[in-house]
């Protein structure tokens, strides 16, 4: 908690440093210089557990949620199983995320079956990194899987400067379809359209009732900035805070940064807690 508030962090990059590319570490360093990031891993470049445990402890998350990633041109695969260890030291604060590369898993589904039976509460798809649109028709399966369990889709909508990214593919209109197919599948934008696709994720946000917007990666005095052409207080109410941790000056700050926007109470409480709590069905 901060200042009695609960804080779920729903975007948290902690891989097995021995799988990740350079890039990813160049990444790590620059943006995360403002915390000691790497005390949560031991010498051989694993995460500890404990201590990775003990430094959310610190910046007051109550919950957040682990990405993996399969996205070999770009970041390195980061194997769901890599974060079993960190989920089962403190199943109450740490969750899984799936995540699926239409071109390295098939069958899809079966994919997506076998790491949510491992306790993934959400799905991930990451268009920018694995070079593949998340509106293909042969994602369809996969978002009919998420309706039939309730589980959300996140999907990184925005730049990202990693070498043999494809950022044709981080335009969210290329989820439209999709969208209006699967009415029952809440669709989380993350990064909110980061580059210059603010303005189509709001609309999104705002016309669907199916699609959010995750801000991780955004730092939150630039809020009012990127999202000038809408009612942020209105628009707010559709956001899920996410840190991009570790390449983020520090989780409780942009929490900080966050509530200083004066946003209503009720608000801040939604995008720290309340919209993650619904959209991941935490407990």
């Amino acid at each position: 908690m901060i200042d009695g508030m609960v804080v779920v962090d729903a975007h948290v990059h902690a891989p097995r440093l021995a799988t990740v590319k350079r890039a990813w570490m160049e990444w790590a360093v620059r943006f995360g210089a403002g915390h000691d990031w790497r005390s949560a891993y031991g010498p051989d470049g694993a995460v500890d557990p404990a201590a990775l445990d003990a430094l959310f402890e610190e910046q007051g998350v109550d919950v957040a949620l682990l990405f993996c990633e399969y996205s070999p041109r770009a970041t390195g695969i980061q194997p769901i199983e890599d974060n079993l260890p960190i989920a089962a030291h403190n199943p109450h604060r740490f969750r899984l995320v799936a995540n699926l590369n239409t071109h390295l898993h098939h069958p899809l589904v079966a994919e997506l079956e076998r790491q949510l039976d491992l306790g993934a509460v959400a799905l991930k798809l990451h268009p920018v990194h694995a070079g593949f649109s998340p509106g293909d028709a042969e994602l369809y399966p996969v978002y009919a899987l998420c309706r039939e369990r309730g589980i959300p889709v996140i999907v990184h909508c925005g730049t990202s400067t990693f070498p043999d990214s494809r950022t044709a593919y981080a335009d969210p209109a290329l989820l439209l379809n999709a969208i209006e197919d699967h009415p029952e599948v809440n669709f989380i934008l993350a990064h909110g359209g980061r580059g210059w696709s603010y303005d189509t994720a709001a609309v999104l946000t705002l016309t669907y009732d199916n699609v959010w917007i995750d801000i991780a990666g955004l730092p939150p005095q630039r809020l009012p900035d990127y999202y000038a052409r809408h009612n942020l207080p209105r628009l707010a109410r559709r956001f899920v805070f996410g840190s991009d941790w570790p390449g983020v000056p520090g989780i409780a700050r942009n929490a900080d940064a966050l509530r200083a926007l004066d946003l209503p109470p009720d608000v801040t409480d939604l995008v720290l807690t309340g919209n993650a709590h619904r959209l991941y069905r935490l407990t």
